[in-house]
């Protein structure tokens, strides 16, 4: 496996529309910074929020997870409570080759204030907008700005393609466009 350029990475936009909207270089001014990066891509986030709430004291089970133990906002900043968690979801759509594995870190802006960013890989040949999970590690509500970036991605190269793709597998979160729950 090797890491991809951003040279690469531009010519997989242009030519494959691996990531829509693609912007080809790194926006700063007045933001949390988002685009094309030197071995990556900073994503940005979307407007639409599930916050997370426990007024109906449910049981987290990702086998049977409720949809009401979120709170549904859309807005340009999304006050997460403390100790809590926000779902959101990418402005980017993905197409992930079937040679290439993704990894996504937090930026460090939102890091540095008790803030995680957790996204799993992008699997080859997954393609949609990521679902994200925001954690608020703070005894403090925390602000999140919708459309400015809050993660990057990585792109691995294999050597040669994978033996079963995401697509491959049917996977259960091919092609998703909104925030998704957890399934089995």
């Amino acid at each position: 496996m090797s890491i991809c350029s951003d040279a690469w990475i531009r010519r997989m936009a242009r030519e494959q529309k691996m990531i829509e909207p693609f912007v080809e270089r790194q926006v700063r001014e007045a933001v949390i910074s988002y685009g094309l990066s030197s071995y990556g891509y900073d994503i940005r986030v979307a407007d639409q929020f599930k916050i997370f709430t426990n007024i109906n004291s449910t049981i987290v089970d990702p086998k049977a997870f409720s949809p009401q133990s979120f709170v549904d906002f859309q807005g340009p900043v999304c006050i997460v409570p403390p100790n809590s968690f926000a779902l959101a979801r990418t402005v980017e759509y993905f197409r992930i080759p079937r040679n290439i594995l993704t990894i996504c870190l937090g930026k460090s802006t939102y890091a540095r204030c008790g803030i995680i960013v957790n996204v799993t890989p992008f699997e080859p040949e997954w393609e949609g907008t990521a679902t994200l999970e925001i954690s608020n590690t703070t005894p403090l509500p925390a602000r999140i700005y919708a459309n400015e970036g809050i993660a990057q991605v990585v792109f691995f190269r294999a050597d040669e393609p994978c033996e079963v793709s995401y697509r491959d597998k049917q996977g259960k979160y091919q092609a998703q466009r909104d925030i998704t729950l957890p399934r089995i």
